[in-house]
């Protein structure tokens, strides 16, 4: 039997790494929670014996260890030059996200001494950097639902062998106004495009809906800038598989986020699509006013 799959799942508190592990349970890994990261080489020399029957493990390694968190990066180090490969899920937040899930849920924060919420995140955040930097996958939850993680860790770790081993492609439209995805690779500003918002018969449709689609895509700077936009991504997605990597997020914006990037993100999952990559669109603020 080959090395099971080891996926560490870390992130900040707060961030939806519960959430994140009740849906691996249900893809079908073995999960640990809040595992002492000197454990972590010992437990990964169990599961990977001839005789093992567990194929995909989840180990979930926080700041709640305390000092034994600091262990992590040099154990994750020893654990490479082992020959175990493994993967490194990251979950974030904005600040004020969490603050404002601490506040709702009266839960404490692990590092709260004093109560000061905003202080400690902080603070975790500066703890986490090392790990969050070698993440292989980070997902910024400020924005998703319960069930739209569970999607992202679905298409993520999910499906068949042969289509985890495919670059999953993910292109987000998003609003200016509200901020970047944090977990973008390339982000796109479309601002410079008319903007439908202004054209009072399609100020209340979105980029799902054809009258604006049509008035979007029919422009010809658009029609310029999709083929040099298209070109452009389609010449990187094979150096990215070619380093290996996982997965490749592209953020496209507009002010709102809720006519030109969904228009635009419609149209570049579709091309996509049809050249056969694995792609995932999403429209992170296409309902917000």
């Amino acid at each position: 039997m080959s090395s099971p799959r080891l996926l560490i799942v870390t992130g900040m508190s707060g961030a939806g790494k519960t959430q994140a592990v009740q849906s691996l349970e249900d893809l079908g890994y073995f999960c640990v929670d809040n595992l002492p990261p000197a454990l972590i080489p010992k437990f990964a020399e169990l599961v990977s014996q001839p005789n093992g029957k567990v194929d995909k493990v989840a180990l979930v390694v926080d700041i709640r260890g305390g000092a034994f968190f600091n262990q992590v990066i040099e154990v994750l180090k020893d654990l490479t030059q082992q020959g175990y490969r493994y993967e490194i899920l990251f979950l974030e937040a904005s600040d004020e996200t969490l603050v404002r899930r601490y506040k709702e849920s009266r839960r404490r924060h692990p590092l709260d001494t004093h109560g000061e919420v905003l202080e400690v995140i902080r603070e975790e955040r500066t703890l986490l950097r090392e790990i969050r930097g070698r993440a292989n996958k980070i997902i910024d939850t400020s924005n998703l639902s319960n069930v739209q993680l569970k999607e992202q860790i679905v298409s993520q770790y999910g499906g068949e062998k042969e289509d985890n081993n495919r670059l999953l492609i993910t292109v987000i439209s998003f609003g200016y106004k509200y901020g970047i995805p944090l977990d973008s690779d390339l982000v796109i500003d479309v601002r410079f495009l008319p903007n439908p918002h202004y054209i009072p018969e399609l100020r209340c449709l979105t980029g799902n809906d054809e009258p604006v689609q049509q008035h979007v895509l029919s422009k010809d700077v658009t029609k310029e800038f999709m083929e040099k936009f298209i070109d452009f991504v389609t010449f990187l997605i094979p150096h990215y598989q070619n380093e290996g990597k996982a997965t490749l997020m592209i953020a496209i914006g507009c002010t709102g986020g809720m006519h030109r990037s969904v228009t635009l993100a419609n149209k570049l999952g579709d091309v996509l699509g049809g050249k056969g990559y694995r792609v995932n669109v999403r429209h992170r603020d296409i309902m917000r006013v």
